[in-house]
């Protein structure tokens, strides 16, 4: 019998949020790329757009802002249906998506980010 295999959702990613859409956000992604549910985000400080965290950066995306709610591909332009979730929320852990290379304390310090947010990350049940 073949296996099925299904892409993550919100529900996997989303183990709490606030009452009346409160913990969501809709932001633009800038372009050029393409990411995925989960995807730790930090905002851009020239164009306020979000990108994909860089600890390594000094142009504000080395700060996480929060996490992303679906995936978007925004491979060729801006895409302005983002759903950010930036606050109050708690987000499974093995859900979200990292930038290849990063450290575990760059890691660690993008959760602490994210609970100043009130986004708290946690071991999913």
């Amino acid at each position: 019998m073949p296996s099925v295999s299904q892409p993550k959702n919100l529900g996997d990613l989303l183990k709490y949020e606030a009452p009346n859409l409160y913990s969501r956000d809709q932001d633009t992604v800038a372009a050029a790329q393409n990411l995925p549910l989960g995807t730790v985000v930090g905002r851009e400080t020239a164009t306020a757009k979000l990108k994909a965290i860089d600890p390594s950066a000094t142009d504000g995306t080395e700060i996480a802002v929060g996490v992303l709610g679906n995936d978007i591909d925004a491979t060729l332009i801006d895409r302005e249906d983002a759903i950010l979730i930036a606050r109050h929320a708690i987000v499974a852990r093995s859900v979200l998506v990292w930038p290849t290379g990063i450290t575990a304390a760059q890691k660690a310090a993008a959760v602490a980010q994210l609970e100043v947010r009130g986004i708290l990350v946690r071991d999913s049940v």
